[in-house]
């Protein structure tokens, strides 16, 4: 059976965006290399992109248009928003650090190196202007439900909206950023925080949408069609121990159980993909890459130029360790 539908899946992490963009990188070379074409980008190979807070900005940044209808970043291009960008994104200025409190006050960050960075990659462009279905997620604090931009439902004013104000929302990590204040092309405010909360991993959210998008247009796509390449920003495996966490009250449960949370959504998405392309006949159309830092730091806003390096060299790694597995994807989904 032909696959339908070929999507691309990335994961939050602020900083360690770098380590899917490098995997992207390398996977772009790779497909140049397998189609013969110098031309071939990202955006060409997947009929949708869905990416959550650095991996929303990584999504919008692959499906840029140029003048003439092609993309306008390249791999390098996209992934040098962190190298070039991310100290000025994660600016922790001495007066903005007393007077929040180191984060505790206020947020830990002001906006103003992050907005201009999204203002220099991705300018006036709209939603409806990229080249492909999106899904980028975020979650709207006022009317208490996630809210998911895509491309492919922003013909209409209400839907529509700036692509920088897409990647300034996915991307404000309470405590980290302000909470943004996002309007459609119709005017309608929303207030929004980072997609993180709920979906750091929006791989199904992704599987979801092609399966709604697929029957709004008459079409029958089921795990069987599709195939699904799913991105992780490394994930480090810190052990709490009974005796340390038994009489934990809320201040000492906050930070361990985000990392919890958010790791165990992650891996619960990866669990449910995984039995759901196990009953077709190719699960192999399920491809999820990601894997354990070791010896990199794994926080999200760690902009010393060391763990730039670490974090470069940890996804050439993961590319390395996975190349088969990924060229054996690429050959399998081309059309």
């Amino acid at each position: 059976m032909a696959i339908k539908k070929v999507i691309l899946s990335i994961d939050g992490g602020g900083i360690r965006g770098i380590i899917p963009g490098q995997v992207l990188l390398h996977t772009e070379k790779l497909l140049q290399q397998i189609t013969g074409d110098p031309n071939r980008r990202i955006a060409d190979h997947f009929d949708l992109i869905a990416g959550t807070s650095t991996g929303g900005i990584l999504s919008c940044a692959y499906l840029m248009p140029d003048k003439d209808g092609r993309p306008l970043y390249d791999a390098p291009e996209v992934v040098k928003i962190y190298f070039e960008r991310g100290q000025e994104i994660f600016d922790n200025n001495w007066l903005h650090r007393i007077s929040s409190l180191g984060g505790v006050k206020d947020e830990k960050y002001q906006i103003d190196g992050l907005e201009k960075a999204l203002e220099d990659y991705f300018g006036d462009t709209k939603l409806d202007q990229l080249l492909k279905p999106t899904l980028i997620t975020a979650y709207d604090i006022r009317r208490r439900r996630a809210l998911f931009f895509t491309q492919h439902d922003a013909h209409k004013p209400a839907s529509n909206f700036y692509v920088k104000d897409v990647a300034r929302a996915t991307s404000s990590a309470p405590g980290y950023f302000q909470v943004a204040r996002v309007r459609s092309m119709s005017r309608e405010l929303y207030p929004l925080i980072d997609g993180g909360v709920f979906a750091n991993n929006p791989a199904m959210c992704a599987y979801a949408e092609v399966r709604k998008a697929s029957k709004k247009n008459n079409e029958k796509v089921g795990a069987a069609d599709m195939a699904l390449l799913s991105l992780g920003t490394g994930f480090a495996c810190h052990s709490y121990k009974h005796k340390d966490a038994e009489h934990w009250g809320l201040a000492e449960w906050m930070v361990p159980l985000v990392d919890i949370m958010m790791s165990g959504v992650s891996e619960t998405v990866d669990y449910e993909l995984t039995q759901l392309f196990d009953t077709t006949d190719k699960p192999e159309q399920y491809l999820r890459i990601n894997g354990e830092l070791k010896g990199q730091d794994d926080s999200m806003d760690n902009v010393e130029p060391e763990n730039f390096k670490a974090l470069e060299k940890f996804g050439n790694r993961l590319f390395k360790k996975n190349k088969d597995k990924i060229e054996a994807f690429l050959r399998m989904t081309l059309r």
